[in-house]
């Protein structure tokens, strides 16, 4: 159960960080908040403004180790504080034997320096983390994904169809790839049980992964070329990267296009455009 000071320790690290360092634009006037307002707090970990007022005057007292995580990621905080904020909230700290989640102060310094460049981070299940507003605007906005939604591998057999171009070989190839990534990820946290609901669940629905599961195939889901039909801009054939963080298993994707391309123009539109609606 979290203690009084939990909701304390947010709302004082909620003062220290600024909305530029988020990403997000401040506006025009005056700011009442020194920091993060509670609405940009809750939008920055994907939790409801109520819930976080909650928190912050202890009307809540158990939050889950996803919303601690979600928090401490929004929040910037250093590995202690992070230590520091899961025990406030009578949780122990994920162990070795669980996913790795938290992004880094380092990580999140590269996050800054791409603000133009589609990126999003995922852990090795293939859970989105966080996703910078290019990214949001070539792939769709994500902010409103809960629970499963989040992880690519759910989104390639149970979600509903995404943007990428997908033909039946390269769908097939894609499934396979993805399915034996994430073999090698239960391998490595065979402990996590966020991980077992996973598998569970994807079992239990799709008879596809049913059976690239068990045939037992392990390998690395990598870097490609990929076409994204966007619904304003059109087509883009894109670089996607895939790099690892070491020691923390962290995917960054990044999508990038060849300067002085159409897809380069088209890019620097979306960058621009964001995840507005388009009325004609």
């Amino acid at each position: 159960m979290a203690t009084a000071d939990f909701g304390k320790a947010v709302r004082r690290w909620r003062d220290r960080v600024s909305p530029e360092a988020s990403g997000l634009p401040t506006g025009g006037g005056q700011r009442r908040a020194a920091g993060l307002r509670r609405e940009e707090l809750a939008m920055l970990a994907g939790i409801s403004v109520d819930y976080v007022t909650r928190l912050e005057q202890g009307r809540a007292s158990n939050p889950s180790a996803q919303v601690v995580e979600a928090l401490a990621r929004a929040l910037r905080l250093s590995g202690d504080e992070r230590t520091h904020l899961f025990r406030l909230a009578g949780l122990a700290p994920p162990g070795p034997d669980t996913v790795p989640t938290y992004i880094t102060p380092s990580v999140q310094r590269l996050l800054d320096r791409l603000s133009g460049t589609p990126v999003a981070v995922y852990d090795a299940t293939w859970t989105l983390l966080v996703a910078n507003p290019p990214y949001a605007a070539l792939m769709g906005d994500p902010s409103g994904w809960r629970g499963n939604q989040r992880n690519g591998v759910w989104r390639n057999f149970l979600g509903p169809p995404g943007r990428v171009r997908l033909t039946r070989q390269s769908r097939r190839a894609l499934e396979a790839a993805v399915v034996a990534d994430l073999r090698v990820a239960a391998g490595r946290y065979p402990a996590d049980q966020r991980l077992r609901r996973l598998v569970a669940e994807l079992r239990a629905s799709s008879d596809r992964f049913a059976e690239l599961w068990d045939s037992g195939a392990v390998g690395h889901h990598e870097a490609a070329r990929k076409t994204i039909d966007h619904p304003h801009v059109g087509a883009l054939t894109l670089d996607c990267d895939v790099l690892t963080v070491e020691g923390s298993d962290l995917r960054i994707m990044i999508y990038t296009a060849e300067p002085g391309t159409r897809e380069a123009d088209r890019l620097a539109l979306l960058t621009v455009l964001g995840t507005q609606t388009l009325v004609g």
